[in-house]
């Protein structure tokens, strides 16, 4: 079973590190087989930042190319050749920086370098989606609508969550922690602290059909009703039987003889408005 630690914080305050809660549980008698970490986005999106095209020319010495410069919070701007369609000047964008290794959403991961493009060096790459394995898009490059600063961490803008999995071995004796609460229970009490239950926002349901109104006459004969008002038969064994207005569950029963016989309910819980009715109803 997999545990999510960053999960775990939101149910009780958590001070040990990921291996010293492993070691805890794994004494307590849930026996935490390994950590593994989890990233949402392939790579965290290390070494990449937000940047903005200050300028954006021709390539002297190719059609296709373009050649910018790009302020990614350094003291300089970096000069990167760029060969998406829709890159222009002004545009806040994300930069791959030297040495930074992507993870693009197919083929394999590969890492930026300094180089020579058609005689001009480029340092970095002016990233599409699909090339930093957020998306699949590979129309342009990513043009982004923020105010944040040149230089700022693609993680934060896109808001990558880190995490560290606890793989549970569960045994079949412990399905009361087959669950993150369940698991912060055993903390609470390994700990000493107290459980915080997130607040769930109320569900609000609105009545979207007629409303029927159920009266049950004989309440000793039929303590309890459940039924649906839409429908106008409901076969149960031996069927239905109509009685003016009312519809009474029957049930079938085998005689001595072999014969099936069919009884309706108690008229005490008989249903109004077309319902059907479940009940342990003497029959008559």
């Amino acid at each position: 079973m997999k545990i999510s630690i960053n999960r775990l914080k939101e149910y009780l305050y958590l001070k040990e590190s990921p291996e010293e809660v492993a070691a805890l549980l794994t004494q307590s008698g849930l026996e935490v087989e390994h950590l593994e970490p989890f990233v949402s986005v392939p790579g965290g999106l290390e070494g990449m930042v937000i940047g903005e095209v200050l300028t954006c020319v021709k390539h002297p010495d190719a059609d296709k190319l373009s050649l910018t410069t790009v302020d990614i919070g350094q003291e300089q701007p970096s000069q990167i050749v760029c060969g998406a369609s829709n890159v222009a000047a002004g545009q806040k964008v994300v930069v791959a920086t030297v040495g930074a290794t992507l993870y693009p959403s197919t083929g394999e991961p590969f890492e930026i370098k300094k180089a020579k493009i058609r005689g001009q060096a480029s340092e970095g790459m002016i990233c599409a989606e699909d090339e930093i394995g957020i998306g699949t898009s590979h129309a342009g490059i990513i043009v982004l609508d923020t105010d944040l600063p040149n230089g700022t961490a693609a993680s934060a803008y896109f808001e990558v969550t880190q995490d560290l999995i606890l793989e549970i071995g569960l045994t079949p004796n412990r399905a009361d922690a087959a669950s993150h609460l369940g698991v912060a229970r055993d903390l609470k009490a390994l700990l000493g602290r107290s459980l915080c239950l997130p607040v769930e926002p109320a569900i609000q349901v609105e009545a979207t059909g007629p409303s029927l109104e159920v009266v049950v006459d004989k309440t000793s004969d039929c303590p309890r009703y459940a039924g649906h008002s839409d429908i106008a038969r409901l076969t149960r064994r031996g069927g239905t039987r109509r009685h003016g207005n009312r519809t009474g569950l029957t049930r079938g029963s085998r005689s001595g003889s072999g014969r099936d016989t069919n009884q309706t309910a108690a008229s005490g819980c008989a249903a109004r408005g077309g319902a059907c009715c479940y009940c342990k109803c003497p029959r008559t």
